[in-house]
């Protein structure tokens, strides 16, 4: 039966429609008969040889796949572990140690992972104002988590983290360097966020597609800088946050419509608001109940506009 379909078929390959009636089956007949049989034979053998390659190289991608899993695994627990480590070097090693596996991680959900912890960690209980060695040494580590994210945010950055979710919520910022970052897509949330010491620089950053939420977030004793900040895409949500103290300066901000909304966000006396060479229209939200707030320096064309 197999070899009826195996003929049948070789006859069509080689366009043989029809077979002329023969009174008995001459010698050339029977040699054209067989090379079909011969062929449909050997192309049937080639088909079941691809088609076992197939299934090898398959099987070989999928253990190739499950050892390169078990071994970031394996990295990513003891890279986690020296985070939680007593000694501030180790913790740096585990720092630099966490974003080099995310840049090695197989998958982008297994990147993301390693991207949560790093985050997790800002997120973790911290007292700026603890000059203590102790202090001092769980601020530099904080930094560097902070300067790890933000290089490979920056274009140019052998690995792109650009367009992955980071949750700062509720993270305490005493200083930082986000400068030239570009949130292009993701979400990324400083909602609840203290910028409440030092210099938090987030100077020339392109928000250029991702949803960012600084809602609720407290400015009070830090000097922001969104100097030459783009705000040209996404959303950039400063809802309900308070400016306190410190300064915020949004020097040369370009501002899109639609893009960046202080809707609610409320301005208090000794904090300093700094808008004045801002370019595009004035922010969602932003003009209502600040106009005359010496806290709040507002570029001539939005006051005019406003009126």
């Amino acid at each position: 039966m197999v070899l009826a379909v195996l003929v049948l078929t070789g006859l069509r390959l080689f366009a043989v429609t029809s077979v002329q009636p023969q009174p008995a089956l001459t010698g050339t007949t029977m040699f054209d008969l067989l090379k079909v049989a011969f062929a449909v034979v050997a192309g049937g053998g080639g088909l079941v040889a691809l088609v076992t390659a197939y299934r090898r190289q398959r099987v070989g991608e999928a253990a190739e796949a499950r050892e390169r899993t078990a071994l970031f695994n394996e990295r990513f627990a003891t890279l986690t572990d020296k985070l939680g480590h007593a000694e501030a070097t180790v913790r740096l090693a585990g720092v630099h140690g966490l974003a080099g596996l995310a840049d090695d991680a197989p998958s982008r959900a297994l990147r993301q992972t390693c991207i949560d912890v790093l985050c997790a960690y800002l997120r973790l209980p911290f007292d700026p104002d603890d000059d203590g060695l102790a202090g001092q040494c769980m601020r530099e580590v904080r930094r560097t988590v902070v300067r790890c994210v933000a290089a490979h945010l920056r274009d140019g950055a052998r690995t792109s983290w650009q367009g992955y979710d980071f949750d700062f919520t509720g993270a305490i910022f005493d200083g930082g360097d986000f400068a030239l970052a570009t949130f292009g897509g993701g979400s990324v949330v400083f909602a609840q966020a203290r910028f409440c010491l030092g210099r938090v620089s987030f100077r020339g950053v392109r928000f250029a597609g991702a949803s960012v939420d600084f809602r609720d977030a407290a400015f009070s004793g830090a000097d922001v800088d969104f100097t030459e900040a783009r705000f040209t895409a996404g959303s950039v949500d400063f809802g309900q946050a308070a400016f306190t103290g410190g300064s915020v300066v949004f020097s040369g901000a370009v501002f899109e419509p639609g893009v960046a909304d202080f809707r609610r966000a409320a301005f208090a006396q000794g904090s300093r608001a700094d808008f004045q060479t801002a370019t595009g229209p004035a922010p969602e939200g932003l003009l209502e109940g600040t106009r005359r707030l010496k806290e709040v320096l507002l570029p001539r064309t939005w006051l005019s506009s406003s009126r």
